[in-house]
């Protein structure tokens, strides 16, 4: 069965790089565009430039394995695609891009079991336990239902996306999808407990894995685990949520950033702050070239323009 114009399909790689365009992609990005999509390799090939700077206009976000988007175009190999699961300005019904069609598969009936989350920062899904790898570089966030009640071994059996058969995965690197978000204090201090997992982590432009992240990505992610479904950029995540006085921020809750007469660039999840007193936050900082956890420093304090709160107390 083929990806069909107007139909819903399924990302079947790890992470599926969303691109402004089919000619957004270079030779030197081909590692990010196969059937495996190494993503882990593309990004430790680039300079903190190229990661930082040189995806300017040329990715948008990654879409995770298993999750849905609509197949609006299909051009030269290329699907333009809508991702309801990243709600966007851009479109009101998600992040709009184009993705390689060979990362994408058919839809298939749904089959039950228990949703999950992968908890660990990278697994794989292999073809029985211990077995060879299916699918390499599964990332934290990604969404997995598991079949049987019971584990074996150590492993569970989980549905993969289209008509290929169930897979494998480490039950160390799963943990169970909230019913309902998480919500109030414990979600705040899960949000920063799952920031920080990303520490060190490469910033990427457009980035959504535990390979490589942007500022509004990490954020994503880190209310993606708690079952809670923000925008994707981080302007719109302003929009979505719930602007706070500043000395009433607490851990977990969301640092806005932007310069005087400008939209919002930068976001940050706050942490307790730092030994001086002055506020603190992981986040996603394309000057360092990495995910740090930091105090403000002179220039965070001068384009802060609010704190934001996701949950309603």
């Amino acid at each position: 069965m083929t990806v069909e114009i107007g139909h819903d399909a399924r990302v079947a790689v790890a992470a599926a790089t969303l691109w402004t365009s089919p000619k957004a992609a270079e030779t030197s990005d081909r590692l990010a565009l196969g059937t495996h999509s190494a993503i882990r390799d593309w990004v430790s090939g680039m300079t903190r430039e190229q990661r930082v700077d040189g995806l300017v206009d040329r990715t948008l976000s990654q879409v995770l394995l298993g999750d849905e988007v609509h197949v609006e175009e299909i051009e030269d190999g290329w699907a333009k695609v809508i991702v309801p699961g990243q709600p966007s300005s851009e479109d009101a019904r998600g992040y709009p891009g184009w993705i390689p069609t060979r990362q994408l598969t058919t839809t298939a009936p749904v089959r039950p079991g228990r949703p999950h989350l992968v908890s660990a920062t990278a697994t794989a899904v292999r073809d029985e336990p211990d077995g060879e790898v299916l699918i390499p570089g599964v990332t934290l966030g990604t969404r997995l239902t598991v079949i049987d009640e019971e584990s074996y071994r150590g492993w569970s059996r989980v549905v993969l996306p289209g008509p290929q058969p169930p897979g494998w995965v480490r039950v160390r690197d799963i943990t169970e999808a909230p019913n309902e978000p998480v919500g109030s204090a414990a979600g705040r201090l899960d949000a920063v407990n799952v920031a920080g997992q990303l520490l060190d982590t490469p910033y990427v432009w457009g980035g959504l894995t535990a390979y490589g992240v942007d500022c509004s990505g990490l954020v994503y992610l880190a209310y993606r685990m708690l079952g809670i479904q923000l925008p994707r950029d981080a302007h719109d995540q302003a929009d979505a949520t719930t602007a706070i006085a500043p000395e009433d921020a607490r851990p977990g809750d969301l640092y806005f950033f932007a310069r005087r007469g400008k939209r919002i660039h930068h976001i940050g999840v706050a942490t307790e702050p730092g030994p001086s007193g002055k506020p603190a936050m992981i986040h996603a900082a394309g000057n360092y070239g990495k995910v740090v956890a930091e105090e403000f420093t002179e220039e965070r304090a001068e384009t802060f323009v609010g704190a934001h709160r996701v949950f309603a107390d």
